[in-house]
């Protein structure tokens, strides 16, 4: 007997569900290799299993941008791949007619943001959101689009152009070790996860070359400084602190040899972001001088209370 659901017979679901079965086994046994799928809108049929058998595939085959429509989705190799962000690749997607038919690229994106600026008769601000979980890659990607644009937005005929640009490009990336120090911190699942927002703004002149920058920060996860999860750690700046401070600046700053602090877990955890001469070199780049550097170091350390020897870890009041 038919049983009749909402005016359907329950054959026809039956039918329906094996046919996009056979669709899907279709997709996936298909002669055309998973990796050569550059496009996620080519996934036919379109399920959460195909999407991510596509992405496996050209992860495994060392692709690691793929479009899905106007949209770049991005995989963190987590392994070094200097030939993919090379200042020749940069140059062969600034000076593609179309940059769109190579493959995708973050290049691809910067330079299509680069062109829309340059097309229109008013100038009109150009955006790029770039988002994902923690580990995902952000800071390396917006990394990389301010490296491409100091090599794009230059004047190719101007010794001067490059130097700004070059240092606008420079004092930028001064500026990750300092927002990384004062902002990131080690979770569960990222050794360097920021813990706030970064907007960047790059400026251009009506030649479309790069005359400055500008960064801000929001959302800063404050509450980190008294609580952090289990097993993960306070700022980096707490612990390049503790291991990077001379005997002299322990004195200036009573960290006392020895000294252990009730809010910081997992000091003994050594990080490649624990390098305290990174941070005040950076630090001194943006013209923030030693003096001032002190300054700073000292409020740092009133953030955390003091103890001495061993403990149950609880916050001890100075």
């Amino acid at each position: 007997m038919l049983q009749q659901v909402n005016g359907h017979s329950s054959v026809s679901d039956a039918q329906g569900g094996e046919s996009f079965r056979e669709d899907l086994q279709e997709f996936l046994s298909g002669e055309a290799p998973l990796h050569q799928l550059d496009d996620l809108t080519k996934v036919n049929p379109v399920t959460l299993e195909t999407v991510l058998r596509c992405l496996q595939a050209r992860y495994m085959a060392d692709t690691f941008y793929t479009n899905a429509g106007c949209t770049l989705v991005a995989l963190n190799p987590f392994k070094p791949v200097p030939q993919l962000y090379s200042p020749e690749l940069m140059r062969e997607y600034h000076a593609a007619p179309q940059p769109q038919k190579l493959k995708p690229h973050i290049f691809t994106v910067g330079e299509q943001t680069y062109r829309n600026v340059k097309s229109l008769i008013e100038p009109v601000n150009q955006s790029i959101i770039v988002s994902g979980e923690s580990g995902a890659g952000k800071t390396w990607t917006s990394r990389c689009l301010m490296k491409f644009y100091a090599v794009v937005a230059a004047s190719p005929t101007s010794w001067d152009s490059h130097k700004i640009a070059e240092r606008i490009e420079q004092r930028i990336l001064n500026s990750n070790p300092v927002m990384e120090a004062f902002g990131n911190a080690c979770t569960l699942r990222n050794n360097n996860s920021s813990r706030f927002g970064k907007f960047i703004q790059l400026q251009l002149n009506s030649a479309q070359q790069m005359t400055g920058a500008a960064v801000q920060t929001y959302l800063l996860e404050k509450t980190r400084v008294a609580c952090q999860a289990s097993s993960e750690r306070n700022f980096h700046i707490f612990y390049q602190m503790c291991k990077g401070a001379s005997a002299d600046e322990r004195l200036q700053w009573h960290l006392p040899k020895g000294a252990a602090f009730s809010w910081l877990p997992n000091s003994e955890r050594t990080l490649e972001e624990d390098c305290f001469e990174v941070t005040r070199e950076a630090m001194l780049h943006l013209g923030i001088e030693t003096p001032t550097q002190n300054n700073v170091f000292k409020v740092r350390r009133r953030a955390w209370p003091l103890r001495f020897g061993g403990g149950d870890g609880q916050p001890l009041a100075q």
